[in-house]
């Protein structure tokens, strides 16, 4: 034991947790915290980034926690401080990210007195977050990191909060940090029950028309390899979901395309054509699913999933498996027989050349006018050869970055899903690249969604983070345009915008950048991007009333899919 105050049991207890990047803002409240990670960050024992706005951080840290699965950890002060950070708790709690974000509050004392900056955090982060606890007392500290940290990272990884008074900053207590931790009210299963696993096997084998769905689980369990055995074993087709892209190489035979509202044509109209469908780390989506009731007729549904709450949610479960995608995906894989289903594959050949001729030519291979989103894409991938890390905001851009982006590495392909944050792009790219630092990460934004966060490129800028960022400018909130168009008589209510000079706006922060106006210069921005040292901003100029399409409508079933 020795003896600290509670500001240094927090910088030591993160340590123990092998933390070694911090994102934050000091305030009043966590004034003392910062007092202490100071002599930490002069030895270099802890790198901290000063972000431009709180809600910058927990995205940074929601891009940290994606690519290592370890909890990115943020820093913010009591008030508006923790209340900057709603939005990035609920995006993690949504799309199942570890971060761990520790606030300042007002002095125990003072607490429901409407104190200067005092807000009720617990009560406002409860709703978003896995797990979320108060500390009035030092000596809690190193039991809460603990446990904190322990929720986070295990089961269904998600966020959680540590709200910390002032006074316990300040209190003097001996530290002493748990060297394992047992909960009896949380213990996740991770090992599949033998049974469904056989169960599961008899389905796949008897199947004539098999189709996996494979989710965002296959990153966090690190089941790739797996995934892929399974398919080639039994020659089934994998379809992925928007977070689940790049688990399985997208130029294989045996890849579908990716599921979804503005998905590839095969998976939607074939996925209703399934008589068995293993569910892998997905949480059917209404993005997937259209419409629930005509959504996978003819299947007999094998759902994995390390939460059971998730599992008969939406769709029911012939055979519902809790448990980690990967060894429940390596039991499969010893009980399921080797089959090939050429026929069955085919018909997903055939649907993918009607796309490929009706929207993938026209849209990548454009010889005059405007310059076409997916054409803007679809050089970038060619130009780095699939080999980066995509971070991509909200909007038409995300959907075009996930549909023609040749993902080459796996785990990838970074977006918010379940919240759909625009705003999530430029500082969820910061936390990639520091996690990520001889990576290429390429952050894909709408001139919408990038100034949302806009001021996050003094953090790049400060930190010196060679993050390549593209903007696909096209004067409106895009995908919004897009429903008006087809759906509201193209009254166009309130999404057309302008813009500043966005590469004037980065020189300002001294980041090099070119402007894209025509097609003839759109391979000399993207080598210029590329071979720069340092961040760089590509503004491209696209179609203005360009629109992503296969789509499904809202309320319409996937097999209803329109092409145009």
């Amino acid at each position: 034991m020795k003896k600290l105050t509670g500001s240094q049991a927090v910088i030591e207890s993160l340590l123990h947790e092998h933390v070694s990047v911090i994102f934050g803002y000091p305030g009043g409240a966590i004034m003392p915290i910062y007092d202490a990670l100071y002599d930490y960050v002069k030895s270099k024992k802890i790198r901290h980034i000063l972000v431009r706005h709180e809600q910058g951080a927990g995205h940074a840290a929601e891009g940290w926690g994606r690519v290592t699965g370890e909890p990115g950890v943020v820093f913010a002060t009591s008030g508006p401080g923790a209340t900057n950070l709603v939005t990035a708790l609920a995006d993690a709690m949504m799309d199942t990210v570890p971060i761990v974000c520790i606030t300042g509050q007002v002095h125990s004392s003072v607490i429901g007195t409407d104190a200067f900056q005092e807000a009720d955090v617990i009560g406002i982060t409860a709703p978003v977050t896995k797990w979320s606890y108060q500390i009035t007392q030092a000596q809690e500290i190193p039991f809460i990191f603990k446990k904190a940290f322990h929720i986070a990272r295990t089961g269904r990884p998600g966020p959680v909060l540590i709200d910390i008074t002032k006074d316990a900053q300040f209190a003097p207590f001996d530290f002493e940090y748990p060297s394992e931790i047992k909960l009896k009210s949380y213990n996740p299963t991770t090992q599949p029950h033998m049974k469904q696993i056989e169960l599961a096997a008899s389905l796949i084998n008897n199947s004539k028309k098999p189709l996996i769905l494979a989710g965002h689980g296959i990153h966090i369990s690190h089941a790739h390899t797996e995934l892929f055995d399974l398919a080639s074993k039994a020659d089934i087709p994998v379809a992925l979901t928007l977070h689940g892209l790049s688990s399985f190489p997208n130029d294989h035979r045996l890849y579908a395309g990716f599921l979804g509202m503005h998905g590839n044509y095969a998976p939607n109209i074939l996925s209703n054509e399934a008589d068995v469908v293993i569910a892998v780390g997905m949480r059917f989506d209404d993005r997937v699913t259209g419409r629930v009731k005509d959504f996978l007729p003819n299947a007999k549904v094998i759902h994995i999933d390390i939460d059971p709450a998730e599992l008969n949610k939406i769709i029911h479960a012939e055979v519902p498996i809790v448990a980690d995608a990967k060894p429940a995906l390596q039991a499969l894989l010893q009980h399921v027989k080797k089959q090939t289903h050429n026929q069955w594959i085919e018909q997903f050949k055939a649907a993918r050349d009607i796309e490929k001729t009706k929207i993938w030519d026209v849209e990548c291979n454009p010889t005059k006018g405007p310059i076409k989103m997916a054409e803007a894409v679809s050089r970038i991938s060619e130009a780095i050869k699939g080999k980066a890390l995509v971070v991509a905001d909200v909007g038409q851009h995300q959907m075009v970055a996930a549909r023609y982006f040749k993902f080459k590495l796996p785990n990838s392909f970074h977006s918010s899903g379940g919240m759909g944050t625009m705003g999530y792009g430029l500082p969820t790219a910061m936390g990639v690249q520091v996690a990520k630092p001889d990576q290429t990460v390429i952050s894909i934004s709408g001139d919408g969604g990038f100034q949302m966060n806009i001021q996050e490129l003094g953090t790049i800028a400060q930190e010196k983070m060679p993050i390549k960022i593209v903007i696909l400018n096209n004067g409106f909130l895009g995908m919004v345009r897009q429903w008006q168009q087809l759906f509201f008589d193209k009254r166009y209510s309130m999404v057309h915008m302008e813009s500043p000079d966005f590469v004037a706006v980065a020189k300002a922060y001294g980041i090099n950048g070119m402007k894209v106006e025509v097609r003839k210069d759109l391979d000399l921005g993207i080598k210029n991007m590329l071979e720069s040292k340092g961040p760089y901003i590509l503004e491209i100029s696209v179609e203005q009333e360009d629109n992503v399409f296969p789509m499904v409508a809202s309320g319409a079933s996937v097999s209803e899919i329109r092409l145009e």
